[in-house]
Order: C-alpha cells, then structure tokens, then sequence
C-alpha cells in the first residue's frame, strides 16, 4: 500500500520545493546583483530579464523529459516492474543531453538575431549577447541534471535532488557577488558576464554531485546499450507531448516580455521584477505538485483510484494553503522586495503598478500548477499539452491583442497572463472530475 500521510507528503514535497525553485533562485540572484550594478544596472536587468525569458523557455520545453522520466519509473515501481527498467535510465539521460546540444550549437550563433526579434536593441541588445553566449554552455549541464533527477523522483525520492540544487544556489549566489562586483586586490568587476560564469559554474558543479550521487546512493546504472528499451518508445510520445506544451507554454511568456520590452527600457524592468518573482512562486507552488506526480505515478501504476482521489485533494488543499502565505509575505513586503531588484524610481514604479496582479494570481496558480503537475504522473501528457495550446491561443493571445487594441499597456499584458492561468485551472478540474474521480468513485 502507498504511504499518503501528511508526514509521507511533507518528506517529498519539502524537498522538492528546495529543489524546485534552485532554477528561478539562480535567476532571480542574477536579476537582483546585475540590477544592483553602479553603472548601467537598468540595461543590465532588463538584459537579464531578456535571456532568462529564453533559457526559461529552452529549460521547460526540453526538461519536461523528466516530469516523462518520473512518470514512468513512477508507474513501473507502483506495479512491480522496476527490475525491468535496467537499461532505461541511461537512454534517458543520452537523450536529454542530445536535444540540449542541438538548441545549443543552433542558437550561439545566431544569439544576435534571436535577441533582436525579441525588440532589444543598444545596450541591452549588446548585454543580452553578452550574458546568453556565456549562459547557454549551462544548458546541457542543466537538462543532464534534470533527467537525473527525473531517475530520484521516480525512485520517491526528492532528498538528494534538494541538496543538489541547494548547493548549486549557495555557490551560484557567492560568485554572482565576487564576479560582478569583483573583489578589490583579486578579482576585476565583470558585471553581468560575471553573473553569467557564476551560474555557468553552478551548473557544472551541480551535475558533478548528481552523478556522484546517483553511483552511490542507488543501483541505477548509467552505462548506454545500443539495443532501446521498449519505455524509450513512451518516453518520446511522452516527451513530445510536452515540448508542444511547453511551446505554448514558452510562446505566451515570450509574447509577453516581447510586449513589455516594446514599451520601454522602465516597463521592461520592472516587468522582469514582477514576472521573476511570479515565477519563484511558481517552482515554490510546484513543491506539493511534485509530491502529487511521484506519488500519482505510483498509485495509478497500482490501480488505487481511491488513494490517487485522496492524495489529489490534500496536495491541492496543501497548495492552496501555501499561496495564501506567498500572497500574506507578498502584501507585508511588497515595496521592498521590488527595491532588492533596482533603486530606480522608474523602475520601481511600474513594478508598484503590477506586483498586485502576482498576488492575485496565486491561488489560481496553485490549482493549475498541482494538477499539472499530477496530471504529469498519471501520463496525460496529451491532455496537458492541448490545454497549454487552448489556454495560449484562446485565452492567452486573443486577451493580448484585445488589450493593445485599447491601449491598456502593462495592465495588458497582466489581464492575459491570468486568464491564460484561469483557463489551465479550469480545464484541469474539469478532466480529474470526468475521469479519476469517477473512477474513485466506481472503483
């Protein structure tokens, strides 16, 4: 029998949130050194918030290959075929770093050109060169480390992938400081190349302890045979599923910073401050989704509707209660955490104007992200990726365009964001109630 108790549930989800938010914690300790920088640090942000829309975007499209890994290490352990996966995970690793490798060796060269078409120019169109080529060697570091998580969290275990990514943080966080600002006698001030080698560094350091600690801590081997595993077949449906999600997903999110860098040098930093910490939240609220997809995997592969009813009710509840806390630590500081981003009044006061709409946008996002994310373990990955395109072409850009029609500017750009939110959660509700709860229900 799966073990769901509230303390089985802590012991993943606690974890997996630490872990979760390493990504947007790199980010943000980018975003908050580089906007800090004495001179130029408005064009320094906003080229920050630029790349890091982008890599944000190649990281959820090809990394969903883990939430695919999970799901079916997940399903075959709940049903007793775990010794049957022998030569699966390292095929599934192979994998992550070979469509890593492919993004990487098409975008370097042309990193200009991409940057251009997302409406930088001057100052910042040269920082945003200058940060992504340094960057996108991570790129590869980061999908190998995800797959291998992936391999943990199917196992039901999210401990070692929380003190992976918690120490990629701590030192990402102490280079960012040395390496941009430099240390007097040591080491030159490298502005935000240097925030770019300090997160590349993390990176390699990070994939180094999680391959240490998948020789040590488990049995799974990642020696490559030639001959495929039948689950490789799955994992690419799987996969492709979701990077046709993850496409819309990323392209709503794109056309968003898109609008805001056409506004203006302001609007676009401040922006990258809202929709940073927006998404900080979203990896902190993806804690109990994890638990909800390790454990969802498992119980189906089980055939325990019942079980899969009530752990999908207590994550959820569990979310709901974690977003009325991010919305409470929002309120109480809500002008200063825009401070730690950047001093510039400006800035500051577009960042004032929009931060309420992240705050609303929370429980909302709980549900969605949760479900999203049991919906991963239970492998409706076709699901999630037509609700990702209904969401994009049918909530997201028709409430855009409808919003630069009559001029609404940033408040634009808002309203789309939650109605693109809205749309998945509803969907998503709606699904689990015809099928799994039916099923419970029956069963």
């Amino acid at each position: 029998m799966v073990d769901i108790s509230f303390k089985r549930i802590q012991q993943l989800a606690i974890p997996a949130i630490i872990s979760g938010i390493a990504e947007p914690v790199l980010s943000l300790t980018d975003t908050a050194v580089v906007g800090n920088i004495p001179e130029f640090g408005k064009e320094s942000l906003a080229a920050a918030g630029i790349v890091g829309t982008l890599l944000s975007t190649f990281i959820w499209v090809l990394g969903q290959s883990r939430s695919a890994i999970t799901a079916i290490i997940s399903q075959n352990l709940g049903a007793g075929n775990l010794d049957k996966l022998r030569s699966f995970p390292a095929q599934a690793v192979f994998f992550n770093v070979l469509t890593s490798l492919i993004i990487l060796a098409s975008t370097y060269f042309f990193s200009r050109q991409i940057f251009i078409l997302m409406e930088a120019d001057g100052r910042i169109l040269d920082y945003s060169v200058d940060y992504y080529n340094i960057r996108v060697w991570g790129f590869p570091l980061t999908l190998y480390t995800f797959a291998i998580f992936g391999i943990f969290r199917g196992l039901q275990n999210t401990f070692w992938p929380m003190i992976v990514a918690t120490t990629g943080v701590v030192v990402n966080i102490i280079l960012d400081f040395a390496l941009v600002y430099g240390i007097e006698g040591f080491i030159e001030p490298m502005n935000i190349k240097g925030a770019a080698w300090a997160s590349l560094i993390a990176q390699a350091i990070m994939a180094i302890l999680v391959t240490v600690l998948l020789k040590t801590k488990t049995k799974v081997s990642l020696r490559f045979k030639k001959t495929l595993h039948p689950e490789v077949k799955r994992l690419v449906s799987m996969w492709g599923n979701l990077v046709i999600r993850s496409l819309a997903l990323n392209a709503a999110l794109i056309l968003a910073v898109r609008e805001a860098t056409s506004l203006g040098d302001n609007e676009i930093a401040g922006y990258t401050i809202a929709i940073n910490l927006w998404l900080f939240a979203a990896f902190f609220l993806d804690g109990y989704g994890a638990a909800g997809n390790i454990l969802g995997g498992r119980l189906l592969g089980g055939q325990d509707y019942k079980g899969l009813w009530s752990l999908t009710k207590k994550v959820c509840g569990y979310n709901l209660v974690v977003s009325a806390i991010l919305i409470t630590v929002g309120l109480v500081f809500y002008t200063p955490l825009g401070v730690l981003f950047n001093k510039e009044p400006e800035v500051l006061a577009v960042y004032n104007d929009i931060f309420w709409y992240v705050l609303v946008s929370m429980p909302i996002s709980a549900m969605a992200f949760t479900l999203d994310a049991v919906f991963k373990g239970l492998g409706e990955m076709k699901y999630l990726r037509n609700v990702l395109l209904g969401s994009t072409l049918l909530g997201f850009i028709p409430t855009l365009f409808i919003s630069k029609y009559f001029g609404w500017q940033m408040d634009g750009i808002w309203y789309a964001l939650l109605v693109w939110i809205l749309y998945r959660a509803l969907a998503l509700i709606i699904k689990y109630k015809n099928k799994y709860y039916s099923l419970a229900r029956t069963t």
